[in-house]
């Protein structure tokens, strides 16, 4: 899914670079103006970016002035407003005139990102971009596999994605956790409602408090006026609680008491606020562990544990691999101005063999990387050791031939797991490996592989358990998948 256009005006060209960097580096459409000249120019000859991040003091004119102007004729714009040390009273008028937020320079990374999650958030709530059905086919494009056990997955969020019951999503870093959690909102019944991301790692506890229950005005120095929290814009809505795993006790119980009573209270407020926000978690650490060393709330652990999924590493669906890199081409190389169509073979085949402890978040940088650097020998010496033993040969073999044996053995394998999982049921294992029926039956003739005598060959060894949802007393349903 295409990110937001961002417009920066300051009249610091050595802040718009850093900023304009960091954004993009996010995947945000950047844009940057150093005069408020510039600014209503550009808004005149019929640019209209998403948001507009203004800087509160321009030489000869005062940001307020353009914010004035920008209400009157554009007020469809969300603006941020940029303010130095030492500008409350500017600040306060900015609010008051309907910026839509505002940050006190230096600020952290942390605090434009969340600012600019916000504005997303409100434009969602507002109904722009909320079709229904356009953001179930968004989403899906990011879903894409061909692995049975992601197959597995997917059934299992469609069935509980209508139900409002928490989802505790777990796996390793970069397995696509937030994109199952899209999945979920998507296909939910708020789906035209705002879907608010969290990440419960990368905050100072005090800031996310704030963050998740919102504050009032003089709560703390700097609180100068009300704002809410993240419950409160995911009212009728989704959040997703990401590392879930890293929030302190103290936050811990205050979420306890939310999922309880639906209730919580601002931080310097007296009365509770009352939010209806459907709960996803998620975490890469085994939160039983957490629960057995006292590092993580068993009230809260059960509370999130109504449902689990737990999505495998990309090492375990490598027939996913080529899928994904079609998919992240077609996504990056308009950006990028890259005239590359498709990845070559050989790298494809690299990308196959290579472990990705990084997942599949390591799989879209790397395409990105080839993408603005197609230098393929510089790429695959950025690869770790692969996961395919590659045995000794003569020193006159070509490395292709090994490569092609390497690939076709993770292809024999792939398929043989597929069959098993299908019973042997071939037009189906076609389906599931995204191939026709007869390119199937050509490469079990070339192998020499039936059912009959690898049924043989493996009597008496114990078959693969399949994890399906365990109903306990009628309560707590559990998928998992590893």
């Amino acid at each position: 899914m295409t990110k937001a256009e961002i417009l920066i005006v300051d009249d610091d060209t050595t802040f718009l670079e850093y900023v304009a960097q960091f954004l993009r580096l996010r995947g945000y459409g950047v844009r940057t103006l150093d005069s408020a000249d510039q600014l209503l120019a550009k808004l005149a000859s019929g640019g209209c970016p998403s948001m507009i991040l203004l800087d509160i003091m321009f030489p000869g004119v005062h940001g307020l002035e353009v914010l004035a102007e920008l209400r009157k004729t554009y007020s469809s714009i969300p603006v941020i407003m940029l303010s130095a040390v030492g500008q409350a009273k500017s600040v306060v008028e900015a609010m008051r005139m309907g910026a839509f937020d505002y940050l006190t320079k230096p600020f952290e990374e942390q605090e434009l990102e969340l600012a600019i999650e916000d504005v997303l958030q409100k434009i969602l709530s507002d109904g722009k971009g909320s079709n229904r059905q356009l953001a179930r086919n968004a989403n899906s494009a990011d879903f894409m596999s061909l692995s049975p056990k992601m197959a597995q997955v997917k059934n299992v969020a469609r069935q509980v994605a209508g139900t409002d019951v928490p989802v505790l999503m777990l796996g390793e870093s970069g397995v696509g956790k937030e994109v199952l959690a899209r999945f979920i909102h998507v296909h939910s019944g708020r789906v035209d409602k705002p879907f608010i991301k969290v990440n419960c790692a990368a905050l100072p506890n005090d800031l996310l408090e704030s963050e998740l229950f919102g504050y009032e005005r003089g709560a703390f120095t700097g609180a100068m006026a009300d704002k809410p929290g993240k419950f409160e814009l995911a009212d009728k809505g989704t959040i997703l609680l990401d590392e879930i795993g890293e929030m302190s006790p103290h936050l811990q119980a205050k979420l306890l008491h939310v999922l309880q009573d639906g209730e919580f209270t601002r931080l310097g407020g007296r009365r509770p606020t009352r939010a209806d926000a459907r709960v996803l978690a998620a975490t890469n650490r085994k939160l039983t562990d957490a629960v057995s060393k006292g590092q993580f709330r068993e009230d809260l652990y059960y509370r999130l544990d109504v449902i689990s999924i737990e999505i495998p590493p990309l090492r375990e669906r490598p027939q996913d691999i080529p899928l994904l890199c079609r998919f992240f081409v077609e996504k990056y190389a308009g950006k990028y101005e890259s005239s590359l169509q498709q990845l070559p073979a050989e790298l494809i085949d690299a990308f196959v063999r290579y472990d990705w402890p990084g997942n599949i978040r390591e799989l879209e940088n790397a395409v990105r990387r080839f993408l603005i650097l197609p230098d393929l020998a510089a790429t695959l010496k950025l690869l770790r050791p692969t996961r395919v033993e590659v045995p000794a040969v003569p020193e006159k073999l070509a490395l292709k031939k090994v490569s092609t044996e390497a690939a076709e053995q993770v292809e024999k394998e792939m398929v043989l797991r597929t069959l098993s999982q299908t019973n042997w049921n071939r037009k189906r294992a076609a389906q599931e490996l995204g191939i026709c029926y007869k390119a199937l039956l050509n490469k079990l003739k070339k192998w020499n592989l039936n059912e009959r005598a690898l049924t043989a060959s493996s009597a008496g060894q114990r078959q693969p358990e399949s994890h399906l949802p365990i109903s306990e007393q009628g309560e707590r349903v559990s998928a998992q998948y590893s």
